[in-house]
């Protein structure tokens, strides 16, 4: 995987170190997050990225909408479009409607290849139409993965509401974090921006089990690490 290097650094000596830290004080390496789609989940958790110490870009259909939200979070967010976000972002969220990731994979192909993008879209019939029906039928986390090419990516934030997403912080660690994806280095640089949002990462599985992270399945919901865990084993 060709992420940047500090992504390397992470899983050298930095992340030795930062095992041996309390929770509150674990932190990824401070990265630029490119954030495409600034709804209620992107922008809560561009927040708590900012909040600790990363440097975020907004993007949406409405840049004026992601200017003022830039504006009102202060240093280090930004407000651009998603080519400009995708471009910028070291580390990728996607939390648009699944409907949107056939273009956006297209459009995108050059600024997202090679870079981790965690995926936070939930493929819903009633929503967004076909291209759900063929996401729940082939798993989520493998179809991701085909609409956006040669990214790595990994499903997270997919079943717990965007008010948790931006209180976490609160109570680090109380609540278990679901994630799936086939690249050990994206899962490591993953799991790290997920405690600093206030999760606890819970590495279900390899992207097959990304049809379990959504809504309505047995890993929806509030749990803590230890419950995900428990019934991650019961689905595989």
């Amino acid at each position: 995987m060709n992420l940047h290097r500090r992504h390397f650094l992470i899983l050298t000596g930095i992340a030795v170190a930062a095992a041996a830290l309390p929770l509150e004080t674990h932190a990824a390496e401070k990265l630029k997050i490119g954030i495409i789609g600034s709804g209620n989940v992107g922008s809560a958790l561009g927040g708590s990225w900012l909040r600790a110490g990363h440097e975020v870009m907004f993007s949406s259909r409405n840049i004026e909408h992601d200017r003022s939200l830039a504006a009102k979070l202060g240093a280090g967010a930004h407000a651009g479009t998603p080519q400009e976000a995708a471009a910028f972002g070291e580390v990728l969220l996607f939390a648009v409607p699944y409907r949107a990731l056939p273009e956006l994979g297209k459009n995108l192909a050059n600024e997202i290849k090679g870079k981790l993008i965690i995926d936070a879209c939930n493929p819903f019939p009633s929503r967004d139409g076909e291209i759900a029906d063929w996401a729940r039928e082939k798993g989520a986390g493998l179809a991701s993965a085909e609409l956006l090419a040669g990214a790595h990516v990994v499903r997270a934030f997919n079943a717990v509401g965007a008010a948790r997403m931006g209180a976490a912080y609160k109570e680090p660690g109380r609540v278990g974090m679901p994630i799936a994806g086939d690249d050990a280095e994206a899962l490591k640089v993953a799991s790290d921006l997920i405690r600093d949002v206030g999760f606890e990462p819970v590495i279900v599985g390899g992207k097959e089990m990304g049809q379990y992270l959504m809504p309505g399945t047995a890993l929806a919901g509030e749990r803590s690490a230890d419950e995900v865990r428990r019934i991650a084993v019961g689905l595989r």
